[in-house]
């Protein structure tokens, strides 16, 4: 099967995909939202399911990565600065959670929040 999907990133809620998909699609991007209709019908889950899904063909991941690149906000500390990371300096990180376990699958809020690199994939925890 060679039309095999790329995850550009993860939302909370079906609304807050809605722009970077409709810029992704004027630029001829397929754009798949995984598990939109289920956080549709019950947005409380979004956390437990990591929440909805922006997928597109991994052929067009490289253009799509460049125009979500436009979009994104990247994690911030308490006083509004960049997460820099401790690797490769880069300050381009997003909130990562893990949720491994049944505890953390079960009740994902108490899960301690995590920061990983998108420029070396480098997890790290805030000090």
């Amino acid at each position: 099967m060679t039309d095999k999907f790329y995850t550009l990133g993860a939302f909370e809620f079906p609304a807050d995909v809605q722009v970077i998909k409709g810029r992704l699609e004027s630029e001829g991007i397929f754009v798949y939202l995984k598990d939109e209709n289920f956080l549709n019908t019950d947005p409380l889950v979004s956390q437990a399911i990591g929440g909805v899904k922006l997928q597109v063909y991994t052929k067009d991941k490289e253009k799509a990565i460049a125009i979500y690149d436009e979009f994104r906000r990247y994690a911030i500390d308490d006083e509004g600065n960049p997460i820099t990371c401790p690797n490769c300096k880069a300050q381009r990180s997003e909130v990562y959670y893990t949720r491994k376990g049944i505890f953390n699958k079960l009740f994902p809020f108490f899960e301690k929040k995590k920061y990983k690199c998108l420029n070396c994939q480098m997890i790290t925890q805030p000090s």
